[in-house]
């Protein structure tokens, strides 16, 4: 995996947040936060347009963050678990603030706060933003661990090796489910530009 970090201690630390350590979940944040702004790089790149603005790379790891902290503990196996997790997080802040732009411009309920006053593209990348999820969430449907194999390939930049560590399954399942889901988004997208490749 990347980044010179321990990763023994690193998942000793996500053991011991299991368990309840106060103190440990910050400290296991505060060791991959470079890791954590390169997938949230990534992920804006994934979503978004240079000519557009889009997310600041900060405001979406602390985004992330929140939900990371907010949800059901997560019983993390390592560091690489633990980071795919955080990206799948990241995408999903990415997809709420696309569909709150929509909602907003079609005068659905109460605009959605933005995120830090940043936009996340035009109301065309919401639109897209928000068929890929929809894709994802039926891909996810059909077989969750290639939804999996997105997330760590596409959304958080894994190499093939990395994904089948965070997964815990071999390198060559992770080429096969990274050929399958490719397929099935690219027909689910009817050849849209923007997806996984």
């Amino acid at each position: 995996m990347r980044g010179g970090m321990d990763r023994g201690a690193i998942t000793k630390l996500l053991i011991e947040y299991g368990q309840g350590a106060p103190g440990a979940f910050e400290r296991v944040v505060e060791l991959v936060y470079p890791e954590l702004r390169r997938i949230a790089r990534q992920q804006l790149q994934a979503h978004g347009r240079p000519d557009a603005p889009v997310l600041d790379t900060s405001v979406l790891v602390h985004e992330a963050y929140f939900k990371l902290v907010d949800g059901t503990r997560v019983s993390w196996r390592d560091r690489g678990h633990f980071l795919a997790v955080a990206a799948c997080a990241m995408r999903q802040v990415i997809v709420d603030h696309a569909r709150s732009r929509l909602a907003a411009k079609r005068g659905d309920a109460a605009p959605h706060e933005s995120i830090d006053d940043h936009e996340v593209a035009s109301q065309a990348d919401a639109d897209l933003i928000v068929a890929v999820n929809e894709a994802l969430e039926r891909l996810g449907a059909i077989d969750p661990r290639l939804l999996r194999v997105v997330e760590c390939r596409f959304f958080a930049g894994y190499s093939e090796a990395e994904t089948a560590e965070a997964l815990s399954v071999s390198t060559r399942t992770v080429e096969r489910d990274w050929t399958r889901a490719r397929m099935l988004l690219r027909d689910a997208l009817g050849g849209s530009t923007n997806q996984p490749t």
